[in-house]
This record gives structure tokens, C-alpha cells and sequence, in this order.
């Protein structure tokens, strides 16, 4: 079977024969950047969501493109449809989401996995699972190579996200080991931008639609945690390269940003950018919060030539801008 690759300088593909390609959870947040950018490829897309949190007016302006078929479907079900080339993001990214319904999320994660592999099988398909960093639970060693193992929780209030991913990840490499099955494992760092949801409880959006509104910003602890922060444009160029890379580099393979910033100096950065007269709250921090969080992507370097290249501030002007027009147009309910 001829693979098409991506030419990651022009955006183009090197085989201009379009493929039919199925991304789950597709109107998400990740989901609708990543169907957009596949759109402009010349692929032929069939986004599936289910709703449960992303949203239909997210990927409305990919509803008059011809390529472009949007499916209401929940992974946890089985789906029968020819496809060439499969990206999961089916599940809820965020704790105050995920928590919602502990069990459904779990149930997304492994359930979901084991329907798009069965579908990978039954089709030939290649088959990419977006796993998370929060396999690596509250980290013992920084930066977090794919070769460690994690320090995760499997019993408290994030393991519905954390184990479900984890097992996911382990159902792929079985099917990979016992079926040969093409498959290809992104660990997602911390990912912002434009089309985050308002109410999602990511520290970035909180901390942009607290300042717009005129509120405090709240921080969990002290601020002393840290986090890598990766754009969302740099995020899907790196699974889109993953997806295109030769068979045998199968992952798991970190995509996220390096640069490390406590959660202290994001809250000062949005306060300046947003010029708002907000303070800074603190609260407790929650259970389970890792304390640090930052990649090691010598891997995706070497193997995808691949690398963030929008910084923190020059993101955070774009994201604030899409959140000031929501709250314009009254898109965001202030609580």
C-alpha cells in the first residue's frame, strides 16, 4: 500500500491522491484544528463526535467543504466504515470534563481504543492513538522521556483519564505485536490556542476568560507547579508528521513544548497581555495535581524532525484574542 507523506515545509503532499481519513472526537478542540488542516491537505475527512464535549459550531466551517462529512457517533460503539487512515482523539481532555462521568471516560478511552483498532484491522488502516502526558502521573524525574514509566495514582479522582489512556496505550502495542497492525502512539503535552473551551477548566483558558471578565485569577497551590505550554498549530503539524512517518517509528512519541514555565509566571504573562486590572487568588490544589510537567522530545526531533516553533507569548495574543471575541459575541457564560 503507497503511503502519501507530508512535506512539512510546503503543506503539501508528496502523493496528491487524497485519502479518506477518520478523526474521532473531531469536533473538539484538537479534533477541529487537526480535521481543518487535513482538509487543506486535500484528504477526504470523516469527523465523528459525539458531542459530550465538543461542539457542532466548531467545525461549521468545514460543513460546506466537500470532502468533509461529520458523523454523530460515540467510540464506546462499533463503526463500520472504510477508511484509510484513523487519528483517536475521542475523549474529554480536561480533569473538570473528564471527572464529570469517571466512568464513561474510561470506558472512551478503552473501549474507544479497542473499536478504532478493530476498525484499523478490518480495513488496513494506520491507526494513530493520542495519548496524554498524565500517563507519567506526578513525575519523579524532569524532562519525561517515553522511556519512563510514570508515578500515576490508579485509584484516585484523574485515574478515570490517566489508566484509561495507559491501557489504550497497551491495547495498541498488542495489536501492534500480535497483529502487526500499523499504529502510531502521541504522548500530548499541554496544548492551548483558539477553539479551547471556555468552560473546559485548562489553566490557560481559565486564566484568559477570568481576565477578560474582570475576575481573579485563580491559582491552585502556590504557582510554583509547572507546565510546558505547545501551541496548537505546532501540536497538529507533529501527530500529522507521526501519521506520515515510516511504518516502523511507531511511539509513543512526546509532542509538546520544553519550555518550562510555572503556573505563576502563565498567570502574570495573560495578566499583562490582557492589560486587565485582575489580581492573582489562590486555592488549594487539588488531588493528584502533578507538580511538574515538561517533555523530552529528542525523539520527535530525530524521528519526525520536529520541533514547537510559536512561543508562549505569541500564542497566548492569538488565544486571547479568540476568547475576547467570544466573550464579545456572548459565547461565554461568566460564572
Amino acid at each position: 500500500m503507497t503511503r502519501n507523506s507530508l512535506n512539512m515545509a510546503t503543506g503539501t503532499l508528496s502523493n496528491p491522491t487524497a485519502r479518506r481519513v477518520l478523526v474521532t472526537g473531531g469536533a473538539g478542540f484538537l479534533g477541529t484544528h487537526l480535521c481543518t488542516a487535513l482538509i487543506e491537505l486535500g484528504y477526504e475527512v470523516l469527523c465523528l463526535d459525539n458531542f459530550f464535549t465538543g461542539r457542532r459550531s466548531n467545525v461549521a466551517h468545514l460543513l460546506g467543504e466537500p470532502k468533509f462529512e461529520l458523523l454523530r457517533h460515540d467510540v464506546t460503539f462499533p463503526l463500520y466504515v472504510e477508511v484509510d487512515e484513523i487519528y483517536n482523539l475521542a475523549c474529554p481532555a480536561s480533569p473538570i470534563l473528564y471527572q464529570r462521568d469517571p466512568v464513561q471516560t474510561t470506558k472512551t478511552s478503552v473501549h474507544g481504543a479497542i473499536n478504532m483498532l478493530g476498525l484499523a484491522k478490518r480495513t488496513g488502516a494506520r491507526v494513530l492513538q493520542a495519548s496524554t502526558s498524565e500517563v507519567y502521573g506526578n513525575p519523579t524525574i524532569t524532562p519525561q522521556p517515553e522511556e519512563y514509566w510514570g508515578n500515576v495514582n490508579p485509584i484516585g479522582i484523574r485515574s478515570c483519564y490517566d489508566e484509561g489512556k495507559r491501557c489504550a496505550e497497551t491495547l495498541f502495542f498488542d495489536y501492534w505485536r500480535q497483529h502487526r497492525l500499523e499504529i502510531k502512539v502521541a504522548r500530548i503535552f499541554n496544548t492551548y490556542g483558539p477553539g479551547m473551551h471556555p468552560q473546559d477548566g485548562r489553566v490557560v483558558s481559565n486564566f484568559i476568560v477570568q481576565a477578560l471578565s474582570g475576575q481573579d485569577l485563580t491559582i491552585y497551590g502556590d504557582g510554583s507547579q509547572t507546565r510546558s505550554f505547545c501551541y496548537c498549530d505546532d501540536l497538529i503539524r507533529g501527530m500529522i508528521a507521526l501519521m506520515q512517518s515510516p511504518a516502523d517509528v511507531t511511539g509513543p512519541i512526546n509532542l509538546g513544548n520544553p519550555v518550562e514555565f510555572t503556573i505563576h509566571e502563565l498567570a502574570e504573562a495573560v495578566l499583562e497581555l490582557t492589560g486587565t486590572g485582575s489580581k492573582i487568588a489562590f486555592e488549594p490544589l487539588p488531588e493528584d495535581d502533578p507538580k511538574q510537567r515538561k517533555p523530552d522530545i529528542s525523539l520527535a526531533k530525530s524521528s519526525l524532525s520536529w520541533e514547537p516553533e510559536v512561543k508562549l507569548r505569541d500564542g497566548l495574543v492569538r488565544t486571547i484574542e479568540y476568547f475576547d471575541k467570544l466573550l464579545s459575541e456572548g459565547e461565554v457564560e461568566l460564572t
